[in-house]
């Protein structure tokens, strides 16, 4: 038996409670893993509060990803007391997550936590840390370097935005976070943006295509603000897409595709490839700087998750929430 959050659905409706679970709750896995520290991310808020149909399998405890110490395994690559993160693969969506003492998943799930970080400091890079990584490396890989211009990033306060944020800012980019709260542009500005505007500028319906102005992008928000994004983007720069906080819709035209050589790449983080990830997590050890990340974090107890959940979908949590599941 151990302590988490666990979602159910029946007759009675949709519930997410933090409750004593039995261990026959938790999926097949051949390593099972001791969690020290999680998050809460957008798609686990979406998840606690069902506004979104996040959770596909039943009960489900929530949980994108988690860090910890592996208590059994029956996997060739590791063993007992071996420190390990995941991120994505489907946990806390089809297969129980971290937000919950213990774990069971599959091996090949499962990195190796770096050395330069706590099981903590993982968590507060996380999924969010992790999938700004991807999003900067894209734009790197694209060819964009400092010199190039100005880099747009959307959603700037949240957990994606804020890493990818400190991330540029350290690699020598100059940044522009656009947010709806005018209130942290001193936050945004600590991190290393050089300018902070309002989301209002993008969020709105706009021309097919626009004055240039970004040499990449990395928007977490979708909707009209990517299309608007892209539509402003340099000739030949690149627009990196991870969330869609503002809507799945992309009510675009290919204009500033055809006309400008606009490359819109997709980053997924959930089923990203091992080598992928361990490149990302590699470039996070020597590409943030940690003193940033402790001014993004917020720390919670898993007693904590399911308010702040709600607090996190109404735009009130700002940066990364980590998780102490044993309090």
């Amino acid at each position: 038996m151990f302590k988490g959050i666990l979602i159910t659905k029946d007759d009675a409706g949709y519930k997410a409670a933090l409750q004593t679970i039995d261990e026959a709750v938790l999926p097949a896995g051949d390593v099972t893993i001791q969690v020290e520290w999680s998050t809460l991310n957008y798609k686990d808020a979406l998840a606690i509060t069902g506004k979104s149909p996040v959770v596909r399998r039943f009960p489900m405890v929530p949980g994108i990803d988690f860090a910890g110490t592996v208590l059994e395994s029956t996997n060739a690559a590791w063993q007992a007391g071996d420190k390990v993160i995941l991120n994505g693969w489907g946990v806390g969506e089809t297969h129980c997550g971290g937000l919950a003492e213990v774990a069971r998943v599959k091996g090949e799930w499962l990195l190796a936590l770096p050395n330069s970080f706590t099981t903590r400091q993982a968590m507060a890079i996380g999924t969010a840390g992790y999938t700004a990584m991807l999003c900067v490396l894209a734009l790197e890989k694209h060819g964009i370097e400092p010199s190039d211009g100005e880099i747009l990033v959307t959603g700037a306060n949240g957990g994606v935005g804020s890493v990818a944020v400190a991330l540029l800012a350290k690699l020598g980019y100059t940044v522009v976070a656009s947010t709806g709260r005018s209130a942290e542009a001193d936050y945004l500005k600590a991190l290393g943006a050089s300018q902070v505007i309002d989301r209002s500028e993008l969020s709105a319906p706009g021309k097919p295509i626009g004055k240039e102005r970004w040499a990449g992008v990395i928007d977490t928000v979708g909707s009209h603000t990517l299309a608007n994004a892209c539509a402003t983007t340099q000739y030949r720069g690149a627009v990196a897409a991870c969330g869609l906080a503002g809507g799945m819709d992309f009510p675009a035209t290919v204009a500033p595709f055809i006309l400008r050589g606009v490359t819109l790449y997709g980053i997924d983080s959930v089923m990203a490839p091992l080598k992928v990830r361990q490149e990302a997590w590699q470039r996070l050890t020597r590409d943030l700087d940690i003193t940033r990340l402790e001014a993004i974090t917020r720390e919670i107890g898993l007693s904590q998750a399911i308010a702040v959940a709600t607090e996190l979908l109404d735009g009130k949590v700002r940066g990364r929430v980590v998780v102490d599941v044993k309090r």
